[in-house]
């Protein structure tokens, strides 16, 4: 108990700290999303609802709904969010994602996919996977990958992907999942020519064949404007950072 109250009060001290630095923070305390864009979507968009101050989405597609905000001026920052999963309809997954263009992008991702390997029976696996990619496009650049369970349903988890210059590190409840690491593009081989540097973008969170719920959608960094859905004082940062301790 002494040991949680130490890393509140730390929390809380140092929160005003990163105001300086920059801070986007979304609540969804409006009726609307301004400035947020769907993106990557195969077929259908998907539902995306405000109810009670925290955004609903729904897909039962087999298709990655992404949704972004920023801009091609963001450059070293930290994205973290909260997310609730609701329902589970069919192989799906639940992304986060940084530096987004409108054309490329990276994410992390818990999903389930399919896996086929030779001639061997066809594998469904819980897996946790972060690639670089372009939208509706092949290759993906691979970060990490390892299997990992899905995020529990109807309990909320903390996702953290932070990047700085071509490393990325990528955090779930607080456990580094993701060390900080190096991403590589040989564009010596002809299908990744074509590669951006990843070198700044905005940032985007989504899902497919998941009923969930996403709030406090944050971004901190020097290159990150303070803006939101809320006036950046210390004294407001710090009720925010004490209401999202209390989630947990």
């Amino acid at each position: 108990m002494l040991m949680k109250f130490l890393i509140i009060v730390t929390v809380l001290f140092l929160s005003p700290l990163s105001v300086w630095a920059g801070t986007f923070l979304e609540t969804f305390d409006g009726k609307d999303l301004d400035g947020w864009q769907q993106i990557w979507a195969v077929k259908g968009p998907a539902v995306w609802e405000i109810v009670d101050g925290e955004l609903h989405a729904e897909s039962r597609e087999a298709y990655t709904h992404l949704l972004t905000t920023g801009d091609t001026t963001w450059e070293d920052y930290t994205m973290e969010l909260d997310v609730k999963p609701l329902k589970k309809h069919g192989i799906g997954g639940i992304s986060i994602a940084v530096r987004v263009d409108g054309t490329w992008l990276v994410y992390c991702s818990i999903y389930d996919p399919v896996v086929i390997r030779g001639d061997d029976p066809p594998v469904q696996e819980r897996r946790i996977g972060c690639h670089a990619a372009g939208l509706h496009l092949l290759p993906r650049a691979i970060l990490f990958t390892e299997l990992r369970p899905l995020l529990r349903l109807n309990r909320w988890s903390h996702l953290k992907l932070s990047v700085e210059g071509d490393i990325f590190t990528f955090w779930i409840n607080g456990e580094q999942i993701m060390a900080p690491t190096k991403l590589l593009i040989f564009k010596q081989i002809d299908v990744f020519a074509d590669f951006p540097d990843f070198q700044t973008g905005g940032v985007g969170f989504g899902l497919w064949n998941y009923t969930a719920i996403f709030d406090n959608i944050t971004v901190t960094g020097e290159s990150v404007p303070n803006s939101g859905d809320f006036a950046v004082t210390p004294q407001e940062k710090l009720a925010t950072t004490w209401g999202h301790l209390k989630r947990f």
